[in-house]
């Protein structure tokens, strides 16, 4: 049985799905949704069978994500990959997702235009605008700010997000301002704030409904995967977890 868990703030069908649950073996252990992980693909697609049963939906639409701030409007399941970071659907039944392995899933909805989004906010696609093209795509097809609610799935917290002087610059080039996403860990180099990062983005495109489920990818290692966990590690390769939102029929 898939293993998720939801929030209150999304009335629409949804999941934030991490390790557990799956059938996939190995660092891959269990439920791996990763089309592009190295895991065997047969693993792969039993578990995304499971994630579209526990969401009740037709088809589950995952891309091929490259950290970008690329947005595909969607209508039924794509029959080539989608190089993007962000999706976008009114179609009921088809769910969306975004895959993540420390990076931040973003889950959005606006329930009264029946529009739906999932996107895949790392900190190079949050820092090139990978929400506000989000939010712009689902107001193309006639979502509102006010009127969206969005929710930030497992990812890597500020603790855990060791990110070096080189790192913070990139934010502090474009706005000396976002230094304020950055403390000093314990050995005296800069930790990111992924997380507050990302909501500031909503919170600046006019979106006051937004949350953050609170779990940290990188602490919890039995629930969730974690890219810079396995690393640390010295273990080549990883699985991803999975956030998805579907319209009801």
């Amino acid at each position: 049985m898939t293993i998720f868990t939801t929030h209150p703030n999304l009335k629409s069908r949804h999941l934030f799905a991490g390790r557990q649950g799956g059938v996939s073996t190995g660092i891959y252990a269990s439920l791996n949704t990763g089309l592009y992980s190295g895991d065997d693909p047969e693993a792969v697609n039993q578990n995304r069978a499971l994630v579209c049963e526990a969401l009740g939906a037709g088809h589950l639409v995952s891309l091929r994500q490259i950290h970008s701030d690329d947005v595909e409007i969607i209508e039924s399941p794509p029959t080539e990959p989608i190089r993007a970071d962000g999706l976008v659907t009114k179609t009921p039944g088809l769910a969306i997702s975004a895959q993540s392995a420390d990076c931040g899933p973003l889950l959005l909805e606006d329930t009264d235009a029946g529009v739906i989004a999932a996107c895949h906010a790392g900190w190079r696609g949050a820092l090139s605008g990978i929400v506000e093209s989000t939010i712009a795509a689902m107001c193309e097809v006639g979502a509102h700010p006010d009127n969206i609610s969005a929710v930030l799935g497992p990812c890597i917290s500020q603790p855990n997000y060791e990110a070096g002087d080189a790192f913070m610059a990139e934010f502090t080039d474009v706005n000396a301002d976002y230094a304020k996403y950055f403390v000093s860990g314990p050995s005296g180099i800069p930790h990111f704030d992924l997380p507050a990062f990302i909501l500031s983005r909503l919170a600046d495109c006019g979106v006051e409904n937004r949350n953050w489920v609170g779990q940290c990818t990188y602490a919890d290692e039995a629930k969730f995967f974690s890219y810079r966990r396995n690393t640390h590690q010295g273990l080549e390769g990883y699985g991803r977890n999975i956030s998805a939102i579907v319209l009801p029929h």
